[in-house]
């Protein structure tokens, strides 16, 4: 599968050359989410986050569904 990106701020889905243009508010995918399981990630390190640090950093994290 490809890799998309999802831009943090809005959670939708954006282009590469969008991605390549705004690093810090851009999450690569490489995989599919589907499923009822939340999950944070930010946008800046890639990592899983809690959901309280996804709250306070809405602008850099992106919340998907495992």
């Amino acid at each position: 599968m490809a890799e998309s990106h999802r831009s943090a701020e809005t959670g939708e889905y954006v282009t590469e050359e969008t991605a390549e243009q705004n690093p810090r508010t851009t999450l690569g995918e490489n995989e599919a989410h589907e499923g009822d399981n939340r999950r944070d990630r930010s946008a800046i390190t890639g990592h899983f986050v809690k959901p309280d640090t996804s709250r306070r950093h809405p602008d850099t994290t992106v919340t998907e569904n495992g």
